[in-house]
């Protein structure tokens, strides 16, 4: 194998490598390990990384596989997690100088069950303070720059994890989506990116909105995120939110193709302003998934923009942990974050109740429509990546970033599988995605779909950090 890049593979391919003992898992490690060492410096997507810890755990996987008793397909696969996550042995700070480096004594879901399966632990990705807003940069590790471009953002909030699939630091990465903080990163970045439907992936602690919050892959490729799924994809009694029923494989229907799928095509959802090369490139993909069998109809799916039903939970999230704080705490917290939580502070809890009440609307409307298309594909993000360390593009009448992500967070609101698939690039070179969400417990379907199309049409990752591609 001297002549491979370890580090440029994915799990599967990995897994084939270890079990006829051409690669080992160690090896594997230490490349994931070196190409952080290369590439983090210029992107900010670790936050903290366990080198010795990965590499022991390594060891401990080539024994396994020397002896035929792997835990499961990706013991050995080095994976990531979002520094919101707890993971024994790991500090969690969350983005926040709120938090201090304890190291953490018990592992949340996903640390447990990735650890289980032999998966080799790196470290933590990078995120905005608490994962507040769709970008990523926070008080106590900075900004996550775009691999693409490093003077622009890569999303949020899990920009860490983005930005590490994207460069294949480490193979299998997990992020968090509340209000599209999987998606919109996986867009700005050119990866793959899902959000379950909301329960089938436990996580413990609650977020600071659990109703809201997914726990999924960002990978470069489908079945990377299926081999991620169908190990962290399973019960667990700690979150008081998770629900049963998850398929013994996630990536049963992988290779079914897009026969017999339709697919409902909305440009903006009635109500959203596009940028035109974002509309074209998902325009031009809705004409792929087409020519790959699927039978598209543009349709508007019936319901206007959710943003304020979105603010009265997101603002009052951002309250109730302000209200956690002490005066000298409050001054460490992100002014964003500060601003939404004033904002909330003079509702009443009849609003609160009344934007329930739009919720449990807008879900019967899209359980609706999925009822005839089995897909709702719309753009990711309505704009390109934009300058780092903004919240909203310098120079835009935009106040916030719900603005320019109106297409991910109704489906949190909806608590419905969607994903976001990479689908070429604007004239600058910028990654587009585009969106496909399904009806709820239809994740396998939703999958389906993203293979076919990212098998047809495979996606271009950077190489290296881009500094100055545009200057």
């Amino acid at each position: 194998m001297s002549d491979t890049d370890l580090g440029s593979l994915d799990a599967q391919t990995l897994a084939h490598l270890f079990e006829s003992r051409e690669a080992s898992p160690l090896e594997a490690t230490r490349a994931a390990l070196e190409r952080i060492e290369r590439f983090n410096p210029d992107v900010n997507a670790y936050v903290y990384v366990d080198a010795e810890g990965a590499e022991s755990a390594a060891k401990a996987s080539a024994r396994r596989w020397g002896q035929g008793k792997q835990l499961s397909p990706i013991d050995g696969v080095p994976v990531s997690l979002k520094d919101l996550t707890q993971v024994a042995g790991m500090p969690c700070r969350e983005g926040s100088l709120t938090t201090s480096d304890a190291l953490c004594d018990t592992d949340a879901p996903p640390a447990r069950m990735l650890r289980e399966a032999g998966a080799i632990l790196l470290g933590k990705t990078n995120t905005p303070e608490f994962g507040w807003k769709a970008v990523t940069d926070n008080r106590v590790f900075g900004a996550t720059a775009n691999p693409w471009d490093t003077r622009l953002t890569p999303g949020g909030s899990s920009g860490g994890a983005a930005a590490a699939a994207a460069l294949n630091m480490g193979v299998l990465h997990q992020g968090g989506d509340s209000g599209g903080s999987i998606r919109i990163p996986a867009a700005f970045t050119g990866v793959f990116g899902f959000k379950p439907t909301f329960g089938w992936t436990p996580q413990w602690p609650p977020a600071k909105e659990p109703s809201l919050s997914h726990l999924g892959p960002l990978t470069r490729t489908v079945r990377d995120a299926v081999s991620m799924l169908n190990v962290m994809g399973r019960y667990d009694y700690r979150d008081p939110y998770a629900t049963r029923g998850q398929p013994e494989c996630w990536g049963v229907d992988l290779d079914k193709g897009l026969t017999g799928l339709r697919i409902g095509y909305s440009a903006d959802l009635g109500y959203a302003k596009v940028d035109p090369q974002i509309a074209e490139r998902v325009r031009e993909a809705a004409g792929r998934l087409e020519a790959l069998g699927a039978e598209v109809v543009e349709v508007h799916p019936g319901f206007s923009s959710p943003l304020d039903t979105f603010r009265k939970l997101w603002f009052t999230a951002s309250l109730e942990q302000w209200s956690q704080m002490d005066n000298h705490q409050r001054t460490l917290l992100d002014s964003g974050m500060v601003a939404n939580a004033r904002e909330a502070e003079p509702w009443k809890a009849v609003e609160l109740f009344r934007a329930l009440a739009d919720r449990a609307e807008l879900t019967q409307c899209l359980e609706h429509f999925n009822q005839e298309y089995h897909l709702l594909m719309t753009p990711s993000v309505a704009i390109p990546p934009f300058e780092i360390n903004q919240e909203v593009p310098p120079g835009s009448d935009m106040r916030d970033w719900e603005e320019w992500a109106p297409f991910s967070y109704p489906f949190n609101l909806s608590q419905q599988p969607a994903a976001s698939v990479p689908c070429g690039f604007t004239d600058n070179g910028l990654p587009v995605g585009f969106q496909l969400a399904g009806g709820k417990f239809d994740d396998v379907r939703v999958l389906r779909a993203c293979h076919a199309y990212m098998e047809a049409h495979p996606p271009r990752f950077p190489s290296v950090p881009n500094p100055a591609q545009y200057a």
